[in-house]
């Protein structure tokens, strides 16, 4: 049974109605034009920070204060699992991939473009790679963490620490996921964000990868006390599967069924990292962040 104070709930729903409400002018210019890529990607950028918009509006309006959103760094090792631990699974289920032939690595038409676009002259591809790792992974992560800022500071900011302290980690991260996939669905089913696989099984996938994944953001968040965790591993998330694994993946046939997070192979290993995570749930016992009047 769901147990939520009725000052919380009310917060919830008022949170999540301003978030509808704001997220829906986003959601109508990116369908309208069919791409999450519309407006120079202004529109991303827009609908990525409305849970945000909407977690501080209903910070003020509950006369809550805000730091409690979770702003400070808080222990250095955090923010580097943060970092890391995407990497890793992202890594892992990409390697399935090409060992299993189910997608192709790498993509020559990709390197050819990052060799021009480098501009180093006639490297080898091994180089080019390397080092558009290392650069986008350091530099494209702040650039990613911009945007992720405005999700988090709603999703693991405001919504978790809310659920949290009323239901546990368990419900927090499923009911958390389940909004957060929710959330995404009408630019999945109504525009381009999917890699070309039928509607029911990318969202199928998509909302395997979300749940999952908010049980690594949720502990990590409740964990650390801070929101830049959930930043980091949000950005670099985003970051490694859009802009590097994914692009470096060539089609093999049906490639588009395993790859990204809607394909099957990447929710599954973020299954197995939400196990390990539920398993150290004991860990945050007594750990929550009700948020102060102001």
């Amino acid at each position: 049974m769901l147990k939520v104070s009725k000052q919380d709930l009310k917060a919830i729903l008022v949170y999540l109605g301003i978030t509808l409400a704001l997220s829906s002018i986003f959601y109508f210019l990116i369908i309208y034009s069919g791409k999450t890529s519309g407006g120079k990607g202004l529109y991303a950028t827009g609908i990525m920070w409305c849970p945000g918009i909407s977690a501080l509006i209903t910070m003020n309006v509950f006369k809550k204060d805000i730091s409690g959103l979770g702003w400070k760094w808080g222990k250095f090792k955090y923010q580097i699992l943060s970092y890391f631990i995407p990497i890793f699974y992202i890594l892992i289920a990409y390697t399935i991939i090409w060992i299993a032939g189910w997608g192709g690595f790498y993509t020559k038409e990709f390197i050819h473009e990052l060799t021009t676009s480098f501009g180093l002259g006639q490297q080898s591809d091994a180089f080019i790679i390397v080092l558009y790792v290392f650069l986008f992974g350091i530099f494209g992560t702040i650039r990613s963490a911009a945007n992720a800022l405005g999700e988090e500071i709603g999703w693991r900011g405001f919504l978790v620490p809310t659920l949290y302290k009323n239901l546990g980690y368990t419900k927090t991260s499923l009911i958390s996921g389940l909004i957060w996939g929710i959330w995404h669905l009408p630019i999945l089913l109504f525009a381009d964000y999917n890699n070309g696989t039928p509607s029911w099984y990318a969202m199928s996938c998509f909302f395997l990868s979300v749940v999952s994944t908010s049980f690594i953001f949720t502990w990590l968040r409740i964990k650390s006390g801070s929101l830049w965790t959930a930043v980091i591993l949000h950005a670099t998330h985003n970051l490694f599967i859009q802009g590097i694994f994914t692009p470096l993946t060539y089609d093999t046939g049906n490639t588009k069924y395993f790859i990204d997070e809607f394909g099957i192979v990447l929710p599954l290993v973020c299954i197995g990292f939400a196990i390990f995570f539920w398993s150290k749930r004991k860990e945050l016992k007594g750990e929550f962040f009700p948020f102060s009047d102001k």
